[in-house]
């Protein structure tokens, strides 16, 4: 059974909550699966609202693996 901690109660960072539950997901070597049917997404290749844009399409399984000792290169 999964172990719950408590967590002491004060304001964090929507960066410290990624980082944080990053550590805990790692821990367990878990993964976290992402399942898109037919998702268009529209990626701008300059800022305001009358620029040009790539569609991207997303149709199946994102999986995003935690493993120890992984960080950017």
């Amino acid at each position: 059974m999964t172990e719950l901690r408590s967590v002491p109660q004060q304001q964090s960072s929507f960066t410290d909550i990624a980082r944080d539950l990053w550590s805990y997901l790692t821990e367990r070597g878990a993964a976290i699966n992402y399942e898109f049917v037919d998702m268009h997404i529209e990626v701008p290749r300059e800022t305001g609202p009358q620029a040009p844009r790539a569609t991207w399409r997303l149709n199946g399984t994102l999986r995003i693996t935690t493993a120890e000792g992984a960080g950017a290169a």
